[in-house]
């Protein structure tokens, strides 16, 4: 026969006066797991684990600290707006944007004073990039707090850069 006590939620069974106690029924439910915020590297980029889809970039651009944020949010729109059919994931903490099953294209990278945009063939486009890189190929484009994206330039990359062969294997 069961009964219930009255100092606890404990059942008194036969198992009980055995010395096996049952474990207490809480009458709450379990408290939803707390999001844990992406913690922040050097210069603010956010640390996001490795996964492929939008959903992983969303994650990185709203860990983003301040104007950046925006900024990379931008980088977004141009990049997907130019090639609607990329595919996007997260790879060393940072977006990558690429053609399925062929190669990434470009990369983006927060830093203290400036977003990265790395274009992997970057020599190869016209007009080329600004900032050069230490391998001849990928070339950079910097941007800093304050300064305007130029779009139509940045679409123009993303078009000519997904007809060249990239990096690796998207």
């Amino acid at each position: 026969m069961a009964r219930k006590t009255s100092k606890s939620a404990r059942t008194v069974t036969s198992a009980t006066r055995a010395g096996v106690k049952p474990k207490p029924v809480s009458k709450r439910a379990p408290a939803p797991a707390a999001k844990k915020k992406p913690k922040l590297l050097s210069g603010g980029n956010p640390q996001i684990a490795k996964g492929d889809g939008d959903a992983p970039v969303r994650a990185y651009i709203a860990a983003i600290p301040g104007w950046k944020r925006d900024v990379v949010r931008r980088l977004d729109e141009v990049i997907m707006q130019a090639m609607p059919d990329a595919s996007k994931a997260i790879r060393w903490n940072s977006p990558f944007y690429g053609i399925a099953g062929q190669s990434w294209f470009l990369g983006v990278h927060c830093f203290t004073k400036y977003v990265k945009v790395a274009f992997f063939d970057g020599a190869s486009l016209r007009p080329v990039p600004p900032v050069e890189s230490k391998q001849p190929k990928v070339r950079y484009l910097h941007i800093h707090e304050g300064e305007a994206i130029d779009t139509k330039q940045l679409a123009a990359w993303v078009k000519q850069a997904i007809t060249l062969p990239g990096w690796g294997a998207a």
